[in-house]
């Protein structure tokens, strides 16, 4: 595989997770199963977790020099969380469970949870992005980048399904829930690539891109997919999930990288 067809490979992924999930309508008459997505929420995290830590902090950390080198990455890590957060306040907002809504929405419920899972798409295509132009401006491996794009895409599938199956139980179409699930992933490579449109122009601030990156991704983690993933009964399917996924990542970094 050449580093181009990796890179378009990379870009593409998320979005087409987000296509997978979507497709769900045409094979489910109902949501999908909760042990199946505490099962997918767990393995993702695990996967985004470690990705943040090898494949963005661990690097953003070794390319400054001394002591001083730690600045940039946790400058970077905060405004990352700040960015996501920011992005939640002004926002419609609701968890993967759609039971948190803004509390003056005129919106319906599946409006503001397809547009709440768009505008979080972006920044994950970002980071798919910097992890990217990291690659292709410095020594990382490209495999690292489409690691890390494999687990974004697993975090997308239950996004897709809980845009379209709603949509579908509100008199959809079939088709018509699929395309409009499907869409709210197609930002994620349109994010990628405003990133590398850019990166030849922001190699001086890699450091801080990464780490900004991995602040995303991480607050993703904090603030849905574990939480969502701990509700209920058998919180212990998402834990399993959360050690394969995180040792699975890390060991593909470290081989691949």
């Amino acid at each position: 595989m050449t580093d181009i067809q990796a890179v378009i490979i990379a870009l593409m992924i998320p979005f087409l997770g987000t296509v997978l999930g979507s497709s769900f309508v045409f094979f489910m008459k109902r949501d999908m199963s909760e042990t199946l997505r505490k099962a997918l929420m767990g393995f993702a995290s695990g996967v985004m977790v470690a990705a943040s830590v090898w494949s963005l902090l661990i690097p953003s950390i070794e390319m400054g020099t001394g002591k001083a080198a730690v600045i940039p990455t946790a400058a970077g890590l905060l405004a990352g969380f700040a960015f996501l957060l920011l992005i939640d306040y002004v926002t419609p907002h609701l968890h993967m469970t759609g039971d948190r809504e803004g509390p003056k929405s005129r919106l319906s419920r599946t409006t503001m949870l397809s547009l709440a899972v768009t505008i979080h798409n972006f920044p994950e295509g970002m980071v798919v992005g910097v992890a990217i132009a990291g690659a292709l401006t410095s020594d990382f491996n490209i495999m690292s980048a489409l690691a890390l794009s494999i687990g974004i895409a697993i975090q997308n599938i239950p996004e897709g399904a809980i845009i379209s199956m709603p949509l579908r139980a509100e008199g959809n179409s079939r088709m018509r829930s699929f395309v409009i699930g499907s869409l709210s992933g197609i930002v994620e490579p349109i994010g990628g690539l405003l990133v590398l449109l850019l990166a030849t122009w922001v190699t001086s601030i890699m450091p801080y891109m990464l780490s900004f990156a991995a602040g995303a991704m991480l607050y993703v983690v904090i603030e849905e997919l574990i939480p969502e993933a701990s509700q209920g009964k058998h919180s212990n399917i998402s834990t399993i999930g959360f050690a394969i996924g995180f040792v699975l990542m890390m060991v593909l970094d470290v081989v691949m990288g």
